[in-house]
């Protein structure tokens, strides 16, 4: 039997301890690499764009540049997910490698207690991550001609507690008796390629935006929900009845995007207990992004969110997110 990639010594490639052994100008080159590859490291002004800078650091050792041009001062995260940064470099990259060794999540409480950090300062952080995960995910179509793609959906948050006297208690599956924040993340999964997810309310509306993604000439793998009736009108699609098998035997089946599901699950259940609500389609881009990347190394992994995070700009949500309100006032 094959030796699953995960234990192969060829998925570490980078250890923890090494990332905390690096010193501070090691860190530096680290993020200097992936910010600035197309200059071999070498700063460019994010304000004018300018290539001709040279560093200046701070009394306190701080790295910081200054372009000839327009005479400004910036750092390494200036104008990236990771602007107006406390900690040290060294441990940023420490939590992108902590975030990615994780196969299904990371929650934000053991990301405070491995960094050492408060907890609301591992939250915002690990959301930062995935906002930076979902920028590869921006724009993507998917199939063509040739291509297969499995479409599936799963309803996650809007638990309902059942009442404590059996008399009392009401059919939750009924629209009547539910809270309306239950939703419904569809994945767009082609075989031997990419994952897309994006959260709704019901099936029904993601029909749209599943046109906006896919190609005309993919064979599309459906179940038997009547969600998916509307594309038959537009793609060659296959369903095949969850009631009665999961396969047909001759390539009907959505096992693919199932295995998606049961990871998300897994991920909600093991790490997060609860996913839901209006950072639910930040979760799924995670699962999805860990899902196509589970086949390299968690050092390529590593540097791979680092260059997200150094090419994302800065956080429209989660930049001063706990001084809110502080800014309103």
């Amino acid at each position: 039997m094959a030796q699953h990639f995960l234990l192969s010594s060829a998925a570490k490639t980078l250890t923890l301890a090494a990332v905390l052994r690096m010193t501070d100008e090691a860190a530096e080159g680290a993020f200097r690499s992936v910010r600035w590859s197309a200059t071999g490291g070498d700063a460019v002004c994010p304000h004018c764009e300018c290539p001709t800078t040279y560093e200046c650091r701070r009394p306190s050792g701080l790295l910081r540049f200054r372009c000839k041009a327009c005479r400004k001062d910036f750092s390494i995260t200036s104008g990236t997910i990771f602007a107006h940064h406390k900690m040290p470099l060294r441990n940023y990259l420490a939590a992108i490698a902590i975030f990615v060794n994780e196969v299904k999540g990371k929650s934000a409480l053991a990301m405070s207690r491995d960094l050492g950090t408060a907890y609301k300062t591992a939250f915002v952080l690990t959301h930062k991550l995935r906002e930076a995960m979902a920028t590869e995910l921006k724009g993507m179509l998917m199939g063509g001609e040739g291509e297969t793609v499995e479409i599936d959906g799963a309803y996650f948050g809007g638990y309902v507690k059942p009442a404590n006297a059996r008399e009392n208690r009401r059919d939750r599956r009924l629209a009547k008796n539910q809270n309306g924040k239950r939703r419904v993340v569809v994945v767009v999964r082609e075989r031997g390629g990419r994952t897309l997810p994006a959260v709704f309310k019901t099936e029904a509306q993601a029909v749209a935006w599943i046109k906006s993604r896919v190609h005309t000439d993919t064979a599309i793998m459906a179940d038997e929900a009547a969600s998916w009736n509307e594309l038959h009108a537009r793609y060659e699609v296959s369903r095949i009845d969850h009631g009665k098998l999961y396969s047909t035997g001759t390539g009907t089946y959505t096992n693919g995007a199932e295995s998606f599901f049961s990871r998300m699950r897994r991920a909600e259940i093991g790490h997060h207990h609860h996913i839901s609500g209006i950072y639910l389609v930040r979760y799924a881009q995670e699962l999805a992004w860990r899902e196509d990347h589970r086949r390299v190394s968690n050092g390529a992994q590593t540097m791979a969110v680092a260059g997200l995070a150094m090419a994302a700009p800065v956080s429209v949500d989660w930049c001063g997110y706990w001084q809110r309100s502080r800014k309103a006032a």
